[in-house]
């Protein structure tokens, strides 16, 4: 297991390439040979620490990351299936904290008032294979993996032989068609015996088939060429959701997990309905005690939203529901000691304090590394090199110190360092921020070199052939010191070619693969400069709304000159500054962020000479034709059904511009009650006014 705050940018790029490979090996002994490798707690680690890696270092996501696939892809033989309706994943959420952050994001996007309650429905996260099952006219006609989300395997005969599913749906109000997806699980009895029966089968015992774990079991069982295996294999099925559907029997998650036990197929005996944050924890709780005891493995509680109308409005993000999240049961912890703090200067200057620990084994994996997060951290424990501490992995991937042991022991404090340990420059601490940046810049080698390695990075413009060792011998040569000059290395052709290891075809490749990215694609560019707070998904989200790069300048430039305006408060200052960016998901930090950038001449001489080695196109959005696409939209008013993001949202999947103020470009404007001062301008311009029920039905009518 790999700690992210232990690792260069060059290191986490590596770990992630070889995660990518690994996985995926494991991915085709599994699902193709049915022989794994490894169990599968090791092969969820991987996971964990994947997606760990990709959330320290968002600008490295590959495309081949496994942290990009629902599921794994269908690669058998069996038949693959597409899915009517895509099978997600879940979020997870680690701590009590975690769960009414959740919450309240729900009460956020739905504009809940505070005194109307979230009910939800909570069940144990049973460890098995997702399958859904396609039931027509009550009769079941297909069963399916689920694949990589979009595209499964055909199952179906394999399914008909486990004794918990019905062929035939039988009580009321089955709909005519109507897919049930729960998991295909063993039970921990069964899988002994099934083990026991495997090595006594074997003519060789030291050959003899054994399953790492329930979860390989069923999986291997359920996804058999021959039908007869798998019956021979003691298989169970329990409900937990459903898919397509012509028709549901009740309006609530609750009610409609009661019709499909009725129907005849299992469902959860621990699945409650509760309404409130502290029946919620109570219940995890209880499941957590009882778990050991439970015939099946599982790993958390799944709450989900009850109203199936407040489902369909909190709508999902890139892989999972908004209404649903997954609450994992806590990390184990383990004592080693700390031997030394050492400290490491991220692309932005970030001084992260790392401690190398004794090695010590927590949940199964050898921890060597933790992260110490800032000074501010390592005060609030006292830890020191030689300290007794306490160690854990935060949601079984990222090791963290939870507790000093010799705390009290008379040794001299840690003093975090007041200059970069790269370059010497002063090393300060912004107002309000926790981190300590070194001010060097582009002079700071691990600055210098990791922005221009993360500009040429897969996720930013991707460029072939400028990996890390070239990227550091044009660096030493001189060539290069900003992302522009990458694009003037077409001078440097000559002298390329007379240096070891470069021909006349690598160095033709390399100038053809920059030349490729003179018209880079706008959000990989933005997101290529490094600008914090500046991910791959805020980037996207910025240029869908302001769709150019000169666009994005004038709103930074607008953000400015707000922050220069008095205000009351710093909240109120970050409020009308997130108002103004007008973006969902975009707040403060982004603008100011921004606003950093280009208020420094130097960023601004970079961008300018940039610019004028690039020219990237407007930036291309998918939407749904609609009756709105193509004009700019305003809200104004108190919105009754939907929250003002949740409106922008809309606007913006129906090819529309949500703008924060009316003009001359405004084209509709959506009022509430108690619109004002937008109202009337609206009408002073003759621009189309409408309700929040007619902005209904322009959405409902888009489909």
């Amino acid at each position: 297991m790999t700690d992210p705050a232990a690792l260069t940018e060059a290191e986490a790029a590596n770990r992630l390439m070889r995660l990518a490979k690994e996985v995926a090996k494991h991915n085709r002994l599994y699902h193709d040979q049915d022989a794994p490798e490894i169990s599968d707690a090791d092969y969820d680690a991987l996971i964990r620490e994947n997606n760990a890696l990709e959330a320290a270092f968002p600008h490295l996501i590959r495309a081949d990351s496994p942290n990009a696939q629902v599921g794994a892809t269908a690669t058998s033989t069996l038949k693959k299936v597409p899915h009517a309706v895509r099978m997600m994943s879940l979020d997870n959420g680690f701590s009590d904290e975690d769960i009414a952050e959740f919450i309240a994001r729900v009460r956020r996007f739905l504009a809940l008032p505070e005194a109307e309650p979230v009910a939800l429905t909570a069940e144990p996260k049973i460890d098995g294979l997702s399958c859904s099952l396609r039931y027509e006219k009550g009769e079941l006609v297909l069963a399916a993996t689920r694949g990589d989300g979009t595209t499964g395997e055909d199952v179906t005969a394999n399914v008909r032989t486990i004794s918990d599913i019905p062929q035939t749906l039988s009580g009321p109000n089955v709909p005519d068609l109507f897919e049930i997806r729960g998991e295909v699980y063993m039970a921990k009895a069964d899988f002994v015996a099934l083990n026991a029966r495997l090595l006594a089968e074997a003519d060789d015992p030291e050959k003899a088939r054994q399953f790492a774990n329930p979860r390989n079991a069923a999986a291997g069982s359920l996804r058999q060429k021959d039908a007869a295996v798998t019956a021979s294999r003691p298989l169970r099925f329990l409900a937990h959701g459903w898919g397509a559907h012509s028709d549901v029997p009740a309006d609530t998650q609750f009610g409609v997990m009661q019709a499909i036990a009725a129907w005849g197929l299992p469902v959860s005996d621990r699945l409650v309905r509760v309404d409130s944050l502290d029946a919620l924890i109570a219940h995890y709780r209880a499941i957590e005690a009882a778990r050991a005891d439970l015939p099946f493995d599982i790993d958390g509680v799944v709450y989900k939203v009850d109203r199936l109308d407040w489902q369909q409005r909190l709508g999902f993000v890139a892989k999972a529901p908004r209404w649903a999240i997954a609450h994992k049961f806590p990390a184990e912890r383990a004592q080693t000691t700390l031997e030394a703090i050492d400290i490491q200067v991220g692309r932005t200057g970030k001084l992260t304090p790392v401690g190398r620990l004794t090695p010590v084994t927590v949940g199964g994996v050898v921890v060597s590394n933790v992260t110490l997060h800032n000074a501010d951290e390592i005060e609030r424990l006292g830890v020191r090199p030689g300290d007794r501490i306490v160690v854990q992995r935060a949601g079984d991937v990222i090791p963290q110190v939870v507790d000093n042991l010799t705390r009290e022991e008379p040794r001299d404090p840690f003093l975090f360092p007041d200059h970069c340990p790269v370059c010497h420059s002063e090393a300060v601490r912004e107002e309000g921020e926790v981190d300590v940046r070194c001010t060097g810049g582009l002079i700071c080698p691990a600055q210098r070199f990791e922005r221009l390695r993360h500009f040429v990075s897969r996720a930013a413009l991707d460029i072939e052939g400028l990996g890390e060792k070239t990227i550091q011998e044009f660096l030493d040569l001189g060539w290069i010191a900003e992302p522009a000059d990458i694009f003037r290395l077409k001078a440097h052709r000559a002298d390329l070619l007379g240096r070891e290891g470069w021909k006349e075809k690598s160095v033709d490749n390399l100038l053809a693969a920059i030349e490729a990215k003179r018209q880079p694609d706008a959000a990989r560019l933005l997101f290529g400069l490094g600008i914090r707070h500046t991910g791959a998904v805020t980037a996207r989200d910025l240029l869908r709304r302001y769709a150019t790069l000169p666009a994005i300048r004038a709103l930074a430039q607008e953000i400015i000159a707000l922050r220069d305006q008095p205000f009351d408060s710093q909240a109120k200052r970050d409020k009308a500054i997130a108002d103004h960016i007008g973006v969902e998901n975009v707040g403060a930090a982004v603008g100011h962020a921004l606003a950093d950038f280009f208020h420094e001449p130097h960023n601004v001489e970079a961008w300018d000479d940039l610019l004028s080695e690039v020219a990237p196109p407007p930036y291309v959005v998918e939407t749904t034709a609609s009756a709105v696409t193509g004009k700019t939209v305003v809200f104004t008013g108190k919105l009754e059904t939907m929250s003002r993001d949740e409106a922008k949202a809309q606007a913006e999947r129906l090819g529309a511009k949500a703008a924060g103020s009316v003009s001359a470009k405004t084209d509709l404007v959506v009022a509430g009650p108690g619109a004002g001062s937008k109202l009337k301008q609206a009408a002073a311009l003759g621009i189309e006014v409408i309700d929040e029920a007619a902005w209904a039905e322009i959405v409902r009518e888009a489909g």
